[in-house]
């Protein structure tokens, strides 16, 4: 599946949020720096979140966003909603009219899909994201070290 631009960064600037934003409120700028996202861009998809309660906005100086629920309380589902992107494998976009006015042999089996589609992203958190990304640099951080104590041990050796 490949989710259109405005979904997939709708996500990344949400998961940026999330991590960056427990200290303060979070500048659109500073997330159009972290993610290489436009900041024209970032506003339009913001606009959208915060009309869905999935951001809130402080103004002024020292102003940004901070997430709208906590991090385990917003889906990778309700995000892509938010910003009206939802994946439509069918050819009339639910309409039932593919071909000819006639629904299709293969309509089911795409409107099947999306519907696992959205299952499966409404079961995966903000929250769990930045668990996985935190595990993840912990396994990192373990093979480095025991790289280096390799490289360490072979150093003794020689």
């Amino acid at each position: 599946m490949r989710l259109s631009t405005k979904g997939r960064y709708a996500v990344t600037a949400m998961l940026d949020l999330a991590l960056n934003g427990t200290d303060g409120p979070v500048t659109l700028a500073d997330i159009s720096e972290n993610q290489g996202i436009s900041l024209s861009y970032l506003e339009q998809l913001f606009a959208a979140l915060r009309s869905k309660g999935l951001v809130r906005g402080v103004r002024g100086p020292g102003g940004g966003y901070y997430l709208g629920r906590e991090s385990d309380e917003i889906s990778i589902a309700d995000i892509i909603c938010a910003v009206d992107e939802w994946v439509e494998f069918t050819r009339c976009k639910g309409r039932q009219n593919c071909q000819d006015g006639q629904r299709c042999l293969t309509h089911s089996l795409w409107d099947d899909l999306s519907q696992q589609i959205f299952i499966f992203l409404s079961d995966i958190t903000l929250h769990d994201l930045v668990e996985r990304g935190e595990q993840r640099e912990a396994e990192r951080k373990e093979k480095r070290a025991a790289a280096a104590q390799i490289l360490g041990l072979k150093g003794r050796a020689a």
